[in-house]
């Protein structure tokens, strides 16, 4: 991302917005909003070799594991603001398993730049899949979106629920309805 290009951009948007860049409050701010889209978009410039780190592992264990409630934050790629929420990851082993922080890390790897969350749930899904090949995967996201909080319909309350469910999550019944039950879990 080129930074500078990226400041004088924020700079004219400031301009057209009607304020002055060169008041106090605002004199860094083309330089803040620069480093947090390089932060906010980092899933274009990540490496994803380095987000799995070779942290898939051989299992004898066919069971499912589940990972829920991992934070997701992304930008809605229609309106550029944020959309945030809670992401839940299962799958059944065949014979590897990944690192549980890895799942979270395959998360923010596409999270991290312009999406839809329809979209956002099946590459994660298609992720999991691809990297150790399990007899099923099951994504399912809860996300708010600013888009439609902030602006338009004004719904603050609202939650979008997307799923993404392959192989036996997808061709066993059984297997997709357990999934969802151990996902609604509470525990106390």
């Amino acid at each position: 991302m080129n930074t500078e290009r990226v400041e004088q951009l924020i700079h004219d948007l400031l301009i057209e917005l009607g304020e002055d860049p060169d008041r106090e409050g605002l004199r860094r701010t083309p330089a803040r909003v620069a480093e947090a889209w390089k932060f906010l978009t980092q899933g274009y410039r990540a490496d994803k070799s380095k987000v799995i780190n070779e942290a898939i592992f051989r299992s004898e264990a066919n069971n499912m594991v589940i990972a829920r409630d991992i934070e997701v934050y992304s930008l809605c790629e229609h309106h550029m603001l944020p959309f945030f929420g809670r992401c839940h990851i299962g799958y059944i082993a065949r014979d590897s398993v990944i690192g549980v922080s890895k799942l979270a890390r395959i998360v923010d790897f596409y999270g991290r730049r312009l999406q839809i969350q329809e979209r956002l749930t099946a590459q994660i899904a298609r992720e999991i899949m691809d990297t150790i090949h399990p007899l099923g995967v099951g994504v399912v996201m809860e996300c708010q979106h600013l888009c439609m909080m902030m602006r338009g319909v004004e719904k603050q309350n609202s939650v979008m629920t997307t799923s993404s469910v392959l192989g036996s999550f997808h061709n066993d019944q059984a297997t997709r309805l357990e999934f969802f039950h151990l996902i609604n879990r509470r525990l106390n």
